[in-house]
């Protein structure tokens, strides 16, 4: 196949099978009949004078000599995973060996037991929370009542932290098992313009149908999933700290010299479990901040000027980065269009926030959580588990200042940043796109549930993420008109984006350092940032273990 790049099409041109084949075959200069198939591969918008699609895209020909000797280029080839890889003398001798053991089933472990279960391993997977229908009855409660279940929540369940996010799948890793983690993907359900989407989501809508399918598939090739069984402690040998397998809250125990740690960035009792076995464990970066919300309206006519209504373009999405006069990093992240703020609390007494947006995205309000980066050398005492101490101090502060019931502590810019700037230039331009302004903003209300309760979060943040925010803020309105509009809404806090801490393994077996036949994976071991690092991180740590299995 050769790669194509470049084959553009106007806001509004329908990307139809007749007009991509003669687009094809005016680039490459050949007649379409020598086409015989087509995968679209990437898709990206270039928004800054007319609207355009930009598209990646592989073709099958009939003779491919010509356009090689003409300077294009052959598609890679399609990612080989490792089951298709084996023998059958291999893969039946898998069969025989023992069960591995994942802790968790987030990303990371939903796509370690989907490939153990693939290559005839038949997994036991070990998760906290309950399944996502039973899940999403628990955090609905909790948003409507306040009622918190510890074990199963916004954090834990089928499908991990991402489930209750949107779904996001963007990532900044080069990794041919993205290719696996989409095509698995939309097989189970999500959108098939994930696979090239520049930017893909599912929706927490379709997320949840998704992950549900993919454990079906688990269990129809052997594997076992135990919803609401918590990992307590961990067998280990006395002779050489070897792992023997583990035990269960429910008082079972399980036996296996292969366990995979996924448990997510939020287990902070399995942090806890394994600094009390001495585990090879370190400080990382991490962040911290609040969530924001704007009227969609506002960010698609910033981002796409006259075009913001046209049905193609859905809502936009935005990035920003600031560094601030004393050198500390103030970004968005987890931007979710047309979406809203949720209660994510994991932990009684300790107020956690979200962001949330549906497949369609066509809610009123635009969030983003804004955060400040904090270093280790940020942090007090030398426990490896400070940064877990600072985020629930932090976390206390929030549910007490939110009214100590889960309600949010929120403010309006205005309060936060104290000064602003005059906004009749920024009217104007909105004016000239057909936009009411002063409607947008007013019409607005925060999404958070259960429910804000007005606070002054100076006094729930550090000194010095708070002066990040203040100044950053402003800045970046300069980027994005009306950013800093006073009666934007702020929520606090966003304390989960990533985890404090790591747990050291070897970059070549993916092994703990200190425990043979503990495999750690995903973000909350420290080696992934989102639903699609952490799959293929996933991916990884299984392949290892099967070669390790086969040695």
């Amino acid at each position: 196949m050769i790669r194509v790049n470049e084959i553009k099409f106007k806001l509004g041109e329908p990307l139809v099978h007749a007009a991509i084949v003669k687009k094809l075959s005016v680039k490459l200069k050949i007649k379409k009949e020598q086409i015989i198939k087509y995968n679209i591969i990437r898709e990206s918008i270039d928004a800054r004078k007319d609207v355009v699609f930009s598209y990646t895209i592989d073709v099958d020909l009939t003779d491919e000599k010509d356009c090689i000797k003409r300077g294009f280029k052959q598609a890679p080839p399609p990612f080989l995973s490792v089951e298709k890889s084996l023998t059958n003398k291999q893969l039946n001798d898998l069969k025989e060996m023992q069960r591995p053991i994942v802790i968790g089933f987030g990303p990371a472990g939903i796509f370690a037991a989907l490939q153990f279960a693939r290559a005839g391993l038949r997994p036991l997977v070990l998760e906290q929370g309950e399944d996502v229908d039973s899940r999403t009855l628990t955090v609905e409660k909790f948003w409507e009542t306040g009622e918190l279940n510890t074990r199963s929540n916004v954090q834990f369940g089928e499908g991990g932290a991402g489930t209750f996010s949107d779904g996001k799948l963007t990532t900044r890793i080069k990794d041919p098992r993205i290719e696996m983690v989409m095509d698995v993907l939309v097989k189970n359900g999500a959108p098939q313009n994930i696979i090239y989407k520049n930017k893909p989501h599912i929706g927490t809508d379709l997320l949840k149908k998704t992950v549900k399918n993919i454990r079906l598939e688990i269990e129809t090739l052997g594997g076992e999933i135990r919803f609401n069984t918590e990992v307590i402690d961990l067998l280990i040998s006395e002779i050489d700290h070897s792992i023997k397998g583990v035990a269960c809250s429910d008082g079972t125990t399980f036996e296996s010299s292969y366990v995979v740690a996924a448990v997510g960035h939020s287990s902070r009792k399995f942090y806890e479990l394994l600094k009390s076995k001495n585990t090879t464990m370190e400080r990382k970066p991490f962040a911290i901040g609040l969530r924001i919300e704007h009227p969609q309206v506002i960010i698609n006519a910033s981002q796409y000027g006259n075009n913001h209504v046209h049905d193609d373009l859905g809502a936009a999405e935005y990035k920003l980065t600031y560094r601030t006069s004393k050198g500390r990093s103030v970004y968005s992240f987890c931007m979710c269009p047309g979406g809203e703020v949720v209660a994510s609390a994991s932990e009684e007494g300790r107020l956690v926030v979200n962001g949330m947006s549906y497949y369609k995205r066509d809610l009123y309000n635009a969030n983003s959580a804004l955060l400040v980066n904090i270093d280790p050398s940020d942090l007090d005492g030398d426990s490896v588990l400070e940064g877990i101490e600072f985020q629930r101090r932090l976390e206390e502060m929030a549910y007490k200042a939110g009214g100590s019931d889960y309600n949010a502590p929120s403010e309006t810019v205005a309060n936060f940043c104290g000064q602003h700037q005059s906004l009749s230039d920024v009217k104007t331009i909105y004016a000239k796109l057909g936009v009411d302004y002063d409607r947008a903003f007013d019409d607005m209300k925060s999404t958070y549930k259960p429910g804000v309760k007005s606070a002054n979060l100076s006094e729930v943040l550090p000194d010095f993420v708070f002066d990040a925010l203040e100044e950053a803020i402003p800045k970046f309105g300069q980027m994005i008109k009306g950013f800093n509009d006073p009666r934007a809404i702020l929520t606090g806090v966003e304390s989960r984006s990533s985890a404090p801490v790591r747990i050291v393994r070897d970059s070549e077996t993916m092994r703990s350092l200190s425990h043979k036949g503990l495999y750690p994976s995903g973000e909350g071991a420290g080696y992934s940032g989102g639903i699609t690092s952490s799959a293929v991180d996933g991916i990884k740590v299984a392949e290892q273990i099967i070669i390790e299995m086969l040695k």
